[in-house]
């Protein structure tokens, strides 16, 4: 038997090399098609918002099909006991670059449906999340992110399992399946319909607070070092209105200066970070008005 902690640790490797450049080509490829069909106004079609979602489960298969098979060839193999020991490069080495993208098409049957649920249903709860400047803090980014994973990962799962199926070596004495159909009809006869459900529950768990840390990370990154390319910010980045300089105090004509400049630097760092900066007002005012004289 294996330690616990290496048997934890099988697939982490791969997972773990694979999940930046395929959360990035994702979450850029829904950002730039949803820019493309963004109205002047800023709303955007339902269906445009389904499209990029679409597009951008689509773009990651090429990083998400090779790590999803190492990794669950990996897993699977802590439950053999005999033979030579499996690793990532033994994997891939064994599969070659074509069979690394055994299943691609039960990956793009998953990811395609799972990105179009969840970046609609994401960006429609940062709307009802949003202050009624329209900004969304950290905390109700996460909460939006863990929300849409809810049906996106759960309605999905029938996918997830035939794409699991077609990818584990089976071994002597488990049913083989040539295709996404013939996997679909032999689960389906053998196993019944329940089949195609089981590990709902476990990827709601995995996938809701997963994309929950990814987009509010996501999100909070932009706002920080943000580049203008000529495209429309995400919604609920909009910056706190830029209303303390014009509500300070009248200005006293022997004072240098000093305290509205400095209420002009907080007022920047409020607008550049998204912070809200505690407000305090002088309880007497002096009249910037010059005296009559008599």
């Amino acid at each position: 038997m294996l330690p616990y902690d290496v048997f934890v640790s099988i697939g982490l490797l791969p997972q773990l090399i694979g999940v930046a450049p395929e959360k990035a080509i994702k979450l850029t490829v829904n950002d730039f098609v949803r820019d493309k069909f963004t109205k002047k106004d800023g709303s955007i079609p339902l269906p445009a918002e389904i499209l990029a979602g679409g597009c951008a489960g689509a773009s990651q298969v090429i990083f998400t099909n090779p790590l999803e098979i190492v990794k669950i060839r990996l897993q699977v193999a802590g439950e053999i006991t005999t033979g030579p020991r499996v690793s990532a490069l033994s994997v891939m080495k064994d599969l070659g670059l074509l069979g690394l993208y055994k299943g691609a098409k039960a990956c793009f049957l998953r990811d395609i449906p799972f990105s179009a649920i969840y970046f609609p249903v994401y960006a429609h709860s940062k709307l009802m999340l949003a202050d009624e400047n329209g900004h969304v803090g950290g905390l109700n980014l996460l909460a939006a992110g863990a929300i849409a994973g809810v049906p996106a990962a759960s309605l999905v799962t029938p996918a997830d399992v035939i794409k699991t199926r077609l990818q584990v070596a089976a071994r002597a004495g488990q049913t083989t399946y040539s295709g996404v159909i013939d996997c679909f009809g032999k689960i389906l006869r053998e196993e019944g319909p329940s089949a195609f459900w089981k590990g709902a529950a476990a990827r709601v768990f995995r996938s809701s607070p997963q994309f929950g840390v990814t987009l509010v990370t996501y999100e909070l990154l932009q706002r920080w070092f943000y580049v203008d390319f000529g495209g429309i910010k995400p919604s609920g980045s909009e910056p706190i209105p830029k209303t303390r300089i014009s509500d300070l105090p009248p200005v006293n004509p022997e004072h240098i200066g000093g305290y509205r400049l400095a209420t002009a630097t907080f007022a920047g760092i409020e607008n550049k970070f998204g912070l809200y900066l505690p407000k305090f007002r002088s309880s007497g005012t002096v009249s910037a008005q010059p005296k009559s004289s008599s």
